[in-house]
């Protein structure tokens, strides 16, 4: 009798340890699945990342901040951010009553303002403009003086014909 128990006992024991391992095995399966599965998702991000570093780096060429040889023009000013200077300077020309006087249209929906503006070196200037419905671009070249004023003089201008 005490043998037939551990006989049962050892056949019990027997398939524990086995469903154990049948079911480790799997559950290891799994996980090594499921880590290559994101190994290779890490993968894809890191090229879309190194890809959106290199379109970075392209639209930053043509940029004021990035162009040593043009921001040497103005070691001799006390500006911080010459950029944002000019930029701040170009705004201001939208505070005055009706279109911004730098834009060659007369609004049709509202004022011509300038909205958005790209300093591409230390003498050019490109800038985005809208009355809301209808768009534009200006080529605007620039002169910033010794004593921070700056002369804005229109290059070239397009108005889109279509709308938003």
């Amino acid at each position: 009798m005490k043998k037939k128990i551990y006989f049962y006992l050892f056949i019990f024991v027997s398939m524990i340890t086995l469903y154990q391992f049948v079911s480790t095995s799997n559950m290891v399966q799994a996980k090594n699945k499921a880590i290559e599965t994101k190994q290779a998702r890490i993968e894809q991000l890191e090229d879309s990342v190194q890809k959106l570093q290199l379109k970075v780096l392209g639209m930053q060429y043509f940029s004021l901040e990035n162009n040593d040889d043009a921001l040497a023009y103005y070691d001799h000013l006390d500006i911080k951010d010459v950029s944002l200077y000019i930029s701040d300077k170009l705004l201001e020309t939208n505070e005055n009553k009706g279109d911004n006087p730098l834009i060659p249209y007369e609004g049709m929906e509202n004022d011509f303002k300038i909205n958005k503006i790209k300093v591409l070196n230390h003498k050019w200037i490109l800038a985005d403009f809208s009355d809301g419905k209808y768009w534009g671009e200006l080529l605007i070249k620039y002169e910033l003086k010794d004593d921070l004023g700056i002369d804005f003089s229109l290059t070239d201008h397009l108005l889109y014909t279509r709308s938003h």
